[in-house]
């Protein structure tokens, strides 16, 4: 009968606002076999825009509430955000508490980002493989305060998925003398059906302007600030285009308000979350990339199968997908190369048609089987092992 049972997988993310990582969630547990694997989601909060698209077999439990169920009364949900606080630095503190929320002993256990690789480290069940999923790129300066205590804790994992070669050799390149548990790299899969079908929803509305579009939190590591300050020196140079820009976070006020103070309102457009960004991809003439700093990003590989011409900054796994004036365009983060980007994209007729031409077959560049049989023999082999040490 053993060989018959189910493995039991526990997947632990903090929350579904929409982004790459949340997708990679999504499509791993729409993927993984069903007759091998019992899949179960656990959030930290339950909120985001994705937070009710797990499929209907997953079984899917949080540790606190999400922002949208909040009262509306400010007042009433400055009592509520303390008190979800409050509960989740008891639950973080005494790991206990979240058993009683699964009701359940897992196989293995998987930490989707290193912000909850604590959380499945401190699980008290002590049988279960543990795999951390690591998509940045730890060398980078913003990670030099928690940079310690992330590999503290990745050290401590049975397995590591890197979800770029980049973030992986990195770390061997940098930090030649950590020692990792074993891992491997997968790439993030693409769900190429539902993607096109997805640009057709709508037609957004673009003026007949040459227009980039981007998708990406507006973090400041995302370079919107940077593109910016580059966008208006070529709109004063004579180069007429627009940029729109779909996604929310922390800098939506900082660059509404510099969009105000630079006067190009109506060529730099902030849309906030869109639920369906790809008719924006798809309508746009190119698409942009600006970060400064990158895993994998999903977004790149979604955009290639949409045929876009993509102009992206030359970082994290990003020249593992794009290959120079053949299937995109490569720039350094700053403003200058972005500045000779934009104007070579705009200017440059035979380089935009070199790439479009190059894009025709891209798709087959992407095979997601080979990626959802990796994590299923990652899991059966962990299994294996655990198993085999009881």
């Amino acid at each position: 009968m053993e060989h018959n049972k189910k493995i039991k997988v526990l997947f632990r993310h903090r929350s579904m606002e929409i982004g790459g990582v949340e997708k990679v969630v999504l499509s791993m547990l729409n993927n993984l076999n069903k007759d091998k694997f019992e899949l179960t989601i656990c959030l930290s909060l339950n909120q985001g825009e994705l937070r009710n698209e797990f499929p209907d077999n997953i079984r899917k439990v949080y540790i606190a509430e999400g922002k949208e169920d909040f009262s509306k009364n400010p007042i009433i949900q400055k009592i509520q955000l303390a008190r979800r606080k409050f509960r989740l630095n008891k639950i973080d503190k005494n790991p206990r508490l979240t058993d009683g929320i699964l009701k359940d002993q897992y196989d293995v256990e998987i930490a989707t980002t290193y912000g909850i690789y604590k959380a499945v480290l401190n699980s008290t069940n002590k049988e279960s493989k543990k795999i951390a999923w690591l998509h940045s790129d730890l060398s980078l300066e913003g990670f030099a305060p928690y940079r310690e205590e992330i590999f503290k804790n990745m050290q401590q994992f049975d397995y590591i998925i890197y979800g770029s070669q980049q973030c992986k050799d990195i770390l061997t390149e940098k930090f030649p003398d950590l020692k990792l548990p074993p891992g491997e790299v997968v790439l993030n899969a693409i769900p190429i059906k539902e993607l096109k079908a997805k640009a057709k929803a709508f037609i957004p509305e673009f003026e007949e302007l040459p227009t980039f579009v981007s998708v990406g939190r507006l973090h400041y590591r995302k370079g919107y600030r940077t593109l910016l300050e580059t966008h208006k020196k070529l709109i004063d140079d004579g180069f007429d285009h627009r940029i729109v820009v779909i996604g929310d976070g922390e800098d939506y006020e900082l660059l509404s308000k510099r969009i105000e103070e630079l006067n190009v309102k109506n060529s730099f457009k902030l849309l906030g979350t869109q639920m369906n960004p790809y008719p924006y991809v798809s309508n746009a003439d190119f698409y942009i990339m600006p970060s400064e700093s990158e895993g994998w990003p999903l977004i790149i590989a979604e955009t290639l199968i949409l045929q876009k011409p993509i102009l992206a900054t030359n970082v994290g796994g990003i020249p593992e997908m794009i290959t120079h004036k053949e299937s995109g365009y490569l720039t350094d983060y700053s403003q200058e190369g972005l500045y000779n980007g934009i104007r070579e994209f705009l200017t440059n007729k035979e380089l935009v048609q070199h790439i479009q031409d190059n894009l025709k077959d891209i798709e087959k560049c992407f095979d997601n089987e080979k990626i959802f049989k990796s994590v299923e023999n990652i899991i059966e082999n962990l299994y294996q092992s655990k198993i085999k040490n009881q």
